[in-house]
């Protein structure tokens, strides 16, 4: 076998093993080393020492001389570069930072008050209830970015109640299960971090460029909701004066200034410190951290006990993240080293693609990567493979990442691996059925696709922002 064939039957192992369901991050790190074992082979450095031996040296000595040839290969060179080269990356100091603040938020006690203030105020809204808990999961997915979590808190909170509303089972589903996956893409995203971490484009010119795109997806589920409880009031009927009271405005106010306002301060005050380049997105993350810790202190949420879960947690997915990162460059290094990124780039400009079938194509292959695959893993193993592409394409790679974001909220949501969907079936009444939390989606990943379609023919969308704060 030529070494490009070896780098594609690596690829194709590592795809196996995967749908296996062997551990990714141990999985990538295996056969990184083991193929870059072949791959930086050099029997003359190996056992350069082992030839230097006397005669007559003791057995003891020829054993450790032999073991240290043994290793004596670049390809661990390469392993412990490369995690140090992750563990130093100042982009992704920003992640466990981030990650804590959403889960000091998450165990604040806020949803609640948020989601039964903005019921009140939209109460004369078609579809109000949805309307609340659409707003109400894309403020808190803004500030925590942690899927499960939304999803969860919200089904316990919002589901039943739309339920007791007399909502449509499948409908109300959709707008939780669609609502809680915008913490991926609405800044400040984590998945942003990561993405800007696998492919070098400036983060905070990501943040200013996904603003709109957020803002345009948000307003297309909102559309649907009111749309659809206009033309079907059956599926979400105006509420009672005894599920939603009148309230006098200055209560209103008062409900507003003490759930709404101190998240939503929050969260701007943290992304507008990085747009206005007032802190780096580290020294931000850790006002967002402190501010969270803040919020959890004023509604009395604070204990130990929850500051211990949400540093553990914390803890344990920057790990993950982080082990991703060093599997997946130690992979990426050795597959390129074999040709096999060369051996893939020449094929797909062997296709004479014009740009619009190239992004078409890839977008397709990360949807199907959606289905068996978490974001984490498509950000840091395969989008790399297309981003030595885009300059043949003349595509810029934040348009390529923002259409990215938008792409992977459909990994959430499409059966049969709708994540979304499954936290949302495990805490949901037993007569809610996976089958219509399944239907419920269906609308919001065509409003994902019509949000893609519309930054591809309007990419002012994509670079007015970035344009605006930091020039061309």
């Amino acid at each position: 076998m030529t070494e490009p064939q070896v780098a594609l039957a690596m690829l194709g192992i590592f795809i196996l093993l995967v749908f296996l369901g062997f551990p990714i991050a141990f999985t990538l790190m295996a056969l990184g080393i083991g193929f870059g074992y072949y791959a930086y082979f050099d029997a003359g450095r190996m056992w350069r020492a082992f030839d230097r031996l006397e005669e007559g040296t003791a057995l003891g000595t020829q054993v450790t001389t032999w073991i240290e040839g043994l290793v004596n290969n670049r390809v661990f060179d390469l392993f412990v570069n490369q995690t140090y080269t992750v563990m130093s990356n100042e982009v992704l100091t920003a992640v466990p930072l981030f990650l804590f603040m959403g889960y000091i938020v998450e165990r604040a006690n806020i949803v609640d008050r948020l989601f039964s203030t903005l019921n009140v105020a939209s109460r004369n809204v078609p579809g109000s209830m949805g309307v609340a808990a659409l707003i109400t999961c894309a403020l808190f997915a803004t500030a925590t970015g942690i899927v499960g979590a939304v999803v969860t808190l919200m089904g316990l909170l919002a589901l039943p109640a739309m339920l007791k509303a007399r909502y449509e089972p499948s409908f109300a589903s959709g707008i939780i299960c669609a609502g809680g996956t915008l913490g991926i893409l609405i800044p400040p995203s984590i998945m942003l971090i990561v993405y800007a971490a696998a492919s070098g484009v400036s983060i905070v010119r990501l943040y200013a460029g996904a603003l709109l795109p957020g803002f345009v997806l948000v307003g297309l589920y909102l559309v649907y909701v009111i749309g659809r409880s206009i033309v079907q009031p059956s599926v979400a009927p105006k509420p009672t004066k005894e599920e939603v009271p009148d309230i006098p405005i200055v209560q209103l106010v008062l409900m507003l200034l003490t759930s709404f306002f101190p998240l939503a301060f929050l969260v701007l005050a943290v992304l507008g410190s990085i747009l206005f380049g007032l802190a780096t997105p580290t020294e931000a993350a850790s006002i967002g951290a402190l501010g969270g810790i803040v919020l959890a202190l004023a509604y009395r949420a604070l204990t130990f006990s929850r500051l211990r879960e949400s540093v553990y947690l914390t803890v344990r997915t920057t790990a993950m993240v982080c082990w991703l990162f060093v599997g997946s460059y130690t992979f990426s290094s050795v597959f390129s080293y074999l040709g096999g990124e060369q051996l893939i780039s020449e094929f797909v400009q062997g296709l004479n693609l014009t740009p619009l079938q190239f992004l078409i194509l890839a977008q397709i292959i990360i949807f199907l990567l959606g289905w068996p695959l978490e974001w984490s893993e498509i950000i840091i193993i395969f989008v790399p493979i297309f981003l030595p592409l885009l300059p043949h394409f003349g595509i810029d790679p934040l348009f390529f990442g923002i259409l990215v974001a938008l792409n992977l909220q459909t990994s959430f949501l499409t059966p049969p691996m709708a994540m979304s969907a499954y936290y949302l079936k495990g805490i949901a009444p037993p007569h809610v059925r996976l089958t219509q939390i399944f239907s419920g989606v269906m609308p919001f990943l065509l409003m994902v696709f019509i949000s893609m379609a519309l930054i591809y023919l309007f990419p002012t969308l994509v670079f007015h922002l970035p344009e605006v704060f930091y020039g061309r």
